[in-house]
């Protein structure tokens, strides 16, 4: 083959990248090429976005290559590149988002070959069947199992060059590099990998619900945008660890199988839900009332990342005390998220409304109970809930036994 464009979507590495590393070992030219598309705005995401584009493309160049940076719709910019170029195809990741897979379709749909290549999952979403029938697992267990048990892709050769056509124009990335905050790229992936094995690894499966601890990976940015392959994390030495990489396939497989998970209950139960804008802004600020879920929610606002522990009590609390539809809940926290994923994003949030993959869907979780185990010394909501500073341990979780009233601080919105 003479010329193949390689398509960058959420997989913006060069290590393990199956669809670049085909490319330059079939074809004479390759031309990666990513697609800032106005319609699908980023977001919080933005500015992480653009460092992994910088960095993507500092990769390629080291190599004798380069990225291509395009502005529009991602389909009909591919194309006008592979006039350009005369490409004969088009190699990109498969994904599992309706966006995705409508746009694989419509490249599908062009005169040019196009060819899909596993990256985003350890294991591909539609690879894996319950031996009983149906089209993909519904309960986390036995996939579990199954997964364990699956056999594994080698990792794909990282490319010594990648030679592109000359005379391309590389387009131009907007925006400065970011100056706080997450960095985003390859490069800062590996190397927050690299000091997390040597410091964090080994405590994972005893610390991470910790929430003043904080002793999680941090990760899951860096492979939301596929700075890290997925594949290699799951050959980490930690059980604890790598079921939560399963958890992401099984989404994943799910959201395969039920395109319209962000949007449509994956099993319907008849939940009647509260129209409260009054309340759903309250719990979007960090002012309800409740200490632990005020500091999740926060956080969140301040950093874009939330502690996994604080995710499942704000959650909780939004859906199950306040009966608002989770997909108020879903939408904010997809918007502020640095590792806001379609698939993960819905799929936890549905397991926590009952209407997805729990086999508990009456599950509660108590907030107060909740912090009382996991923030013991109240560390965790003084550093995200500062008027709250002063108050006993005693009394920190409590939302309704302040001896005194809290100035800037609201009463609950609701009793537990």
């Amino acid at each position: 083959m003479e010329t193949a464009i390689v398509l960058f979507t959420r997989d913006l590495r060069v290590h393990d990248h199956p669809a670049l590393a085909a490319a330059c070992a079939t074809a004479c030219r390759v031309v990666p090429l990513f697609v800032l598309d106005p319609a699908v705005p980023a977001g919080r995401r933005r500015p992480f976005l653009l460092d992994c584009l910088r960095d993507l493309r500092d990769s390629l160049r080291e190599r004798g290559g380069e990225l291509l940076v395009r502005q529009g719709d991602v389909v009909a910019e591919t194309m006008r590149l592979a006039q350009e170029t005369s490409a004969e195809a088009v190699h990109v990741s498969a994904d599992v988002s309706s966006l995705a897979r409508a746009r694989q379709r419509r490249l599908a749909a062009e005169r040019i070959e196009v060819r899909t290549f596993p990256g985003v999952t350890v294991v591909p979403p539609g690879l894996l069947r319950p031996s009983g029938g149906g089209d993909h697992y519904r309960v986390f267990t036995p996939y579990w199992r199954a997964w364990s048990a699956a056999p594994r892709r080698a990792a794909a050769e990282t490319p010594a060059a990648v030679r592109v056509p000359p005379g391309l124009d590389p387009g131009r990335i907007p925006g400065q590099p970011s100056s706080g905050g997450v960095r985003g790229g390859e490069r800062a992936a590996r190397a927050r990998l690299a000091e997390w094995i040597r410091t964090g690894l080994d405590g994972y499966a005893e610390g991470r619900d910790d929430l003043a601890g904080d002793r999680t990976s941090r990760l899951s940015p860096f492979l939301r945008f596929g700075c890290l392959s997925p594949l290699e994390l799951a050959g980490l030495p930690s059980d604890g660890f790598v079921r939560q990489l399963c958890w992401r396939d099984f989404y994943h497989q799910v959201a395969f199988a039920f395109p319209e998970l962000n949007r449509r209950d994956y099993r319907p139960r008849g939940a009647r839900w509260r129209e409260d804008e009054e309340a759903a802004e309250a719990w979007r600020s960090g002012m309800t009332g409740i200490p632990v879920v005020d500091a999740g929610m926060r956080q969140l606002r301040a950093e874009g990342w939330m502690h996994n522990r604080a995710r499942l009590i704000t959650a909780s609390y939004l859906v199950k005390h306040l009966r608002i539809d989770w997909r108020v809940g879903a939408d904010h926290f997809f918007e502020l998220l640095l590792d806001g994923d379609v698939a993960d994003n819905s799929g936890n949030w549905q397991w926590i409304a009952g209407t997805g993959n729990d086999t508990r869907p009456n599950r509660t979780f108590n907030p107060v109970r909740q912090a009382g185990r996991f923030d013991p010394d109240g560390a965790y909501v003084r550093r995200h809930v500062p008027e709250l500073a002063d108050v006993p341990t005693r009394l920190i979780h409590q939302p309704w036994t302040s001896p005194v009233p809290i100035s800037g601080y609201p009463r609950p919105l609701t009793a537990l």
